[in-house]
């Protein structure tokens, strides 16, 4: 019962991260549409719906880290389950206040694609607009660049510590498939996220400190797609490591296509059973005159 709410913990956690990348990307994606000049209305709404998503995202990736970190590392299920709440109030409610600021001190707008690829961010002509890109993002991109690899880290040590002892005192199961399969494919995960979130975001921190130099590499073409693929693919990646590569997760999602995919067959062979202008009441009325007339 404990394990299943865990579980049931951890992938409310994705849920939100999934739900805050959602919304970084479709942001983003109407903001590379729109193609903004000025500081239009809809370029400061794309511009605080995109900052207020992409903060939350940096909050709910290192809060997933921090309650694997308490519930595998401390073994302390109950603090993991009890620090939901506080993740709620931390990433929703400081990107939040942070947006809400951003906005009614009027520092979101066009940015000429200074460290963007066409949304809106901070507004060009702030002039603490360094300060600003540091608050609305920067800042906590650089906390779970520090986080992230630590946390996972400790978690990866403490995992292969209790393994080695578990295969110590019960070397039958240390040589099982199914459980080094199984270890295997944890370690990869853990190895995996921390990689792949740095190689996604990176491309976008070298772009702001080429603008703290001053340097016009920052507007190379190949930099600036990097960035746009690296800052719109994060939920697609959580979403194979999380999902695709879970296997509950992905038997159940198979189960599901299945399943969609039979009952469609199924519909389409019924339909094609039934002949032009033939309704599924004909034959029921054919097979009943045709019993009056033997009857008869």
């Amino acid at each position: 019962m404990g394990m299943r709410r865990s579980c049931t913990s951890l992938s409310r956690l994705l849920v939100f991260l999934s739900v805050s990348d959602w919304l970084s990307a479709v942001s983003y994606a109407y903001g590379v549409w729109r193609v903004f000049r000025t500081d239009s209305l809809d370029c400061i709404a794309q511009g605080a719906v995109s900052t207020f998503a992409n903060t939350s995202s940096f909050f709910w990736t290192v809060a997933t880290a921090v309650y694997l970190y308490v519930f595998i590392v401390r073994s302390n299920q109950r603090a993991a389950d009890s620090l939901v709440w506080c993740f709620h109030i931390v990433s929703w409610g400081v990107p939040l206040a942070i947006t809400v600021a951003a906005v009614c001190l009027y520092k979101i707008g066009y940015d000429a694609s200074e460290v963007s690829v066409g949304w809106c961010w901070v507004r060009i002509h702030a002039p603490d607009r360094i300060l600003w890109m540091l608050l609305t993002g920067k800042i906590w991109e650089f906390l779970a660049y520090l986080t992230l690899p630590v946390l996972y880290i400790l978690i990866k040590r403490h995992i292969h510590i209790a393994h080695a002892a578990l295969s110590e005192y019960r070397p039958i199961l240390a040589t099982r498939p199914p459980s080094q399969s199984f270890s295997s494919m944890a370690d990869m995960k853990l190895t995996l996220i921390p990689i792949i979130f740095i190689v996604l975001r990176i491309w976008s921190t070298v772009r702001f400190i080429l603008l703290l130099v001053d340097s016009p590499a920052r507007q190379h073409p190949v930099l600036v797609t990097l960035h746009g693929i690296g800052n719109t693919s994060q939920g697609a990646a959580n979403c194979i490591m999380f999902v695709l590569l879970t296997r509950p997760l992905r038997t159940r999602l198979y189960a599901a296509l299945f399943c969609c995919s039979k009952c469609r067959a199924d519909s389409q062979d019924a339909a094609q059973r039934l002949l032009p202008g033939q309704d599924a009441s004909t034959p029921r009325e054919e097979d009943r005159s045709s019993r009056v007339g033997t009857d008869g």
